[in-house]
């Protein structure tokens, strides 16, 4: 079974471009574990400058190829991300080149703001007078230029509220054509991928295990309960049972895993549904995102602001 041409593919942007729905996270993967997914059929890779995966990315695609695992660099669909250091309009151009750099590829298949604010302080977490809104107009056009010069296929934004694309879209000469957001049972963003079905844009979730019991708050027990029991009905793991809700959701996602087990039962959610009533007992699940920007980047006001809607 081939799993690369069984993969079901959704269309992004208005170029006819399309996307593996499962990709592969990479942000804490070695270039074995990525050559593990590219073996097992895994052809999207979600990578980003921050997460220091471009090269280890690069390393997996070169291993690739020359042991004959994909033909050319044309048969992956690879994303970067620009970080909030280069959320300025004329860095933009220059940060996908370090990244085509650092995955030594000639484009992009896509290319996202990964997060709608700009810092100019680089320091983890950042002070105060180091956070700053970003320029939506100014830097969008530095994504396009992106996409105009070839360098990218495709543009779009990651962690972007249904008020910070309303701003975008007033604006964009070319639309974006993904929104990546947190997204599983626990985090459903209804609202959000609703408004971004009606506006064209493509929704992919990351962190789409979240719903799976990571910890003991009462309401990732509850939910952790559901998906086991959900998972046995089918005879499936609670992964799989996580990923195909959001698959029905008619959404894409970007699971991460280094064990290879888990990266072929990820794969295996196409032939199967969830019932009408087990949708609807997902919908009655108390609501917990499980990733705050503020854990990482420290607490500010913009990003209380940014966080809601997201």
């Amino acid at each position: 079974m081939d799993m690369a041409l069984m993969m079901p593919k959704v269309s992004i942007g208005s170029n006819g471009g399309t996307m593996p729905v499962i990709g592969m996270g990479t942000a804490s993967l070695s270039p074995e574990a990525m050559l593990d997914a590219i073996r097992i059929g895994y052809r999207h890779f979600d990578s980003a400058f921050a997460y220091g995966s471009e090269q280890l990315l690069r390393e997996a695609i070169a291993q690739a190829l020359q042991l004959g695992l994909i033909k050319s660099r044309d048969e992956l669909f690879i994303t970067s991300k620009l970080w909030c250091s280069s959320a300025e309009k004329d860095l933009v151009v220059p940060a996908i080149m370090k990244s085509l750099e650092n995955l030594q590829v000639e484009y992009l298949d896509l290319f996202l703001i990964h997060w709608p604010l700009r810092i100019s302080i680089h320091e983890i977490p950042v002070p105060n007078e180091g956070l700053h809104p970003m320029d939506i107009k100014s830097v969008w056009e530095g994504m396009e230029e992106c996409q105009n010069l070839g360098l990218t296929k495709a543009i779009g934004v990651s962690n972007f509220s249904r008020k910070k694309l309303e701003e975008l879209i007033s604006i964009a000469k070319i639309p974006p054509a993904v929104n990546q957001v947190e997204m599983h049972p626990l985090w459903r963003q209804e609202k959000l991928v609703d408004f971004c079905k009606i506006k064209g844009i493509h929704v992919t979730a990351y962190s789409p295990l979240g719903a799976i019991k990571t910890s003991k708050r009462n309401n990732q027990t509850v939910a952790s309960n559901l998906v086991e029991e959900i998972a046995k009905a089918h005879d499936k793991t609670s992964a799989q049972v996580c990923l195909r809700w959001l698959y029905e959701q008619g959404v894409s996602m970007v699971p991460q895993s280094g064990n290879k087990e888990r990266m072929k039962e990820n794969l295996l959610i196409f032939d199967w549904a969830l019932s009408r009533e087990e949708l609807n007992r997902f919908s009655q699940l108390p609501q917990h995102k499980t990733l705050q920007a503020s854990s990482f980047l420290g607490s500010h006001d913009l990003l209380l602001e940014i966080e809601e809607g997201i």
